[in-house]
């Protein structure tokens, strides 16, 4: 399978249609024709579901997208590695991560990185810890910024000396934002919006297992700023983590502490026994760098 014909296929994905994808990639729409109907007829597989206006992916063609996108990033990625020389390090570093105040560490270290090494690009993945995980895993993602507990048998890490408040998200319309924190049992009888998935490494496993069945949840989210707009228009109130929404006197929502206290912890992390680029390389030590000055401080 030639990279060029990934490259196509990819291409067709994004336009939605055959003619746009062969103006794109300037060859003629029959000649993109047949490479996709020679890659179909090679993997036994329908890749396309076709109409007079539209070329969309069948199941099987977005688990191809998955897969092809990964390869030509490993390609893009291993070239890159190649063509920097000592004095001039250069390269794109993929880094995925939850929602946290943590990444400003994360941003101080690709500016001070950037600052000794123009020629070195990032790429933010946001996402949750289980698809920065297989990204990991898979090699399309160079570091992760996850949040514990995870499992570190298969990875290397950083303690990242910053922790997460957490608490309610309320409308400051809301009666509720007179309050200077709130309480687990004052949720339960809360309309509430919570993260979309339950797993350890979310604000919603800090609540006591005998009071999750009995929280009052009108809907979930993935992002903090969709869910930041249905706070605003009613809907509920989100638990979720202080400092990623402004909540100051301008602001139309407020944050409550729960108390008793409760916070999620971060770490930094990438896979173990991984060969790495020499742009990660030169920003992991800058990662080291600002975690070990930030414990000690």
């Amino acid at each position: 399978m030639e990279t060029r014909t990934l490259k196509y296929f990819l291409a067709i994905a994004k336009e939605e249609n055959m003619t746009a994808a062969a103006n794109t990639l300037h060859v003629s729409q029959s000649a993109l024709s047949r490479q996709m109907a020679d890659l179909e007829a090679r993997l036994g597989r329908t890749l396309f579901v076709r109409t007079n206006r539209q070329t969309l992916l069948t199941e099987d063609g977005m688990r191809l997208r998955q897969r092809a996108e990964e390869i030509l990033s490993l390609i893009e990625k291993t070239e890159a590695e190649f063509l920097s020389s000592e004095d001039d390090i250069t390269g794109e570093i993929h880094i995925g991560a939850g929602e946290t105040r943590a990444f400003h560490l994360i941003a101080q270290a690709i500016k001070n990185t950037q600052a000794r090494y123009p020629g070195i690009t990032f790429s933010i993945y946001s996402a949750n810890a289980l698809d920065v995980s297989r990204r990991l895993e898979q090699g399309t993602l160079d570091f992760g910024l996850l949040f514990e507990p995870v499992n570190k048998e298969r990875c290397q890490y950083l303690d990242v000396p910053y922790a997460d408040r957490l608490g309610l998200l309320v409308s400051r319309r809301d009666p509720l934002a007179e309050k200077e924190f709130i309480t687990e049992n004052e949720l339960l009888s809360i309309p509430l919006l919570v993260s979309s998935r339950f797993s350890p490494d979310t604000v919603l496993s800090h609540i006591s297992r005998k009071n999750i069945s009995r929280l009052n949840i009108r809907g979930t989210y993935n992002l903090i700023y969709n869910a930041s707009l249905m706070v605003e228009a009613g809907i509920g109130s989100a638990l979720a983590i202080d400092g990623l929404i402004r909540t100051d006197a301008d602001s139309p929502l407020v944050f409550l502490p729960l108390v008793p206290p409760s916070q999620m912890h971060t770490i930094f992390v990438w896979k173990k026994n991984h060969l790495m680029t020499k742009a990660a390389e030169v920003f992991l030590a800058e990662i080291k760098k600002i975690c070990i000055s930030g414990s000690n401080t």
